[in-house]
């Protein structure tokens, strides 16, 4: 088994970290076509979360959208609170537990960048906008426990 040493690591994962930022190009190309024209409307772009944020997103019904290393968001930041999807669509017991909007985007920043220009159709396929889609269960636990951001579980693990 080879050791890297933590500059090694660094390295490595910078690397992969690139590499899935290409993978996700197609993606993100759409996201910058839906974000790039709302600058003059009022929307501001900012760096975070693993990719170019656009806040105060002038259309839409609220809330985040994540399109490859592009997240397209309409409130000031991404750092409101917001309940899980199961939560707020009455799939589980209410709970004062509340979890960060970009931790929530940052787990579909790398489902996309896993999947690359395959995430938008295996996203829909799996449902969509939806409680039920494994892909926003996976951003919800992320979100609340830091872990977990890919939609199925390894195998032979107990799912949670």
């Amino acid at each position: 088994m080879v050791s890297l040493s933590n500059h090694g690591r660094r390295i490595l994962g910078a690397t992969i970290f690139v590499i899935g930022m290409l993978w996700a190009l197609p993606n993100t190309m759409i996201g910058l076509l839906i974000g790039l024209p709302a600058l003059p409307f009022g929307a501001r772009l900012r760096i975070g979360d693993d990719a170019l944020v656009f806040v105060r997103y002038p259309w839409g019904a609220g809330g985040a959208l994540t399109l490859g290393n592009v997240i397209v968001c309409t409130q000031d930041s991404l750092d409101g609170r917001c309940r899980s999807y199961a939560e707020r669509h009455g799939l589980c017991p209410p709970t004062a537990t509340t979890m960060r909007l970009g931790d929530h985007e940052r787990a579909h920043v790398l489902q996309a960048m896993a999947l690359g220009l395959f995430f938008l159709p295996t996203y829909l396929l799996c449902g969509g906008i939806s409680p039920h889609n494994r892909f926003e269960q996976a951003a919800d636990r992320y979100a609340l426990t830091a872990r977990g951001w890919w939609p199925w579980p390894r195998p032979g693990a107990a799912a949670r």
